[in-house]
């Protein structure tokens, strides 16, 4: 008798945010997952009960059968065990880890950009992007002269996490990576693999901003 795998649910607004590199992660590694979506106005307005449940009042939420998790990249982590992109033994799952936390950093710097210093401060955060960059194309030069991943030969939690960054970034600066010949070929052969070529392209992305609509 098969057995059925139980269902996995992102709880996540209509925009990629922080829910992206889950849907990268999943849709690279084929499996099928349900979108609860929940509209921004409802969330601030108190009209949905998923904010009441979240332990920190944050979304997303993920659900794998009756397992309920809170934080992105807590999240992250724990697909990326489940699907088997966390590292070949504990020393790369150490340093993926700590990859993750670097592209953590940028994301940090680039939500805070966006949000509040997008009028006054394009060309402080532009002139200062190239050297958190940098920091990642060193540590590909280093890992098969940068023909390969962030750590090891396979791809992880923490690839996904820092293609959709740089995608991010590239939305608002599309040559960024002009003086990053690694990290350029890097995100190349990432999103030409075969699943999320087909992500990338679909209709659900595609339809989704990277955060709201700019007042």
């Amino acid at each position: 008798m098969m057995s059925i795998l139980p269902e996995l649910t992102l709880t996540y607004f209509p925009l990629r945010g922080r829910g992206e590199p889950i849907r990268l992660l999943l849709a690279d590694n084929g499996a099928q997952w349900t979108e609860d979506v929940v509209q921004l106005a409802d969330w601030f307005s108190g009209k949905c009960d998923v904010k009441n449940k979240a332990v920190f009042g944050q979304l997303p939420q993920f659900t794998d059968g009756q397992l309920v998790l809170y934080q992105s990249n807590t999240i992250l982590r724990y697909l990326g065990r489940k699907f088997n992109v966390a590292g070949s033994n504990d020393v790369e799952y150490t340093y993926i880890d700590m990859m993750n936390d670097g592209v953590e950093d940028l994301r940090q710097k680039f939500s805070k950009f966006m949000f509040f210093e997008f009028e006054t401060g394009k060309e402080k955060y532009e002139k200062e992007l190239p050297n958190q960059l940098s920091a990642f194309e060193k540590v590909l030069s280093k890992n098969s002269n940068g023909t390969k991943f962030l750590v090891g030969d396979k791809i992880s939690f923490a690839d996904y996490n820092l293609l959709d960054i740089i995608q991010c970034n590239q939305s608002v600066f599309p040559n960024c990576l002009s003086s990053f010949p690694l990290l350029t070929a890097y995100v190349d052969r990432i999103v030409s693999r075969s699943n999320l070529s087909k992500y990338l392209k679909s209709e659900a992305r595609n339809s989704r901003p990277i955060f709201p609509k700019r007042s």
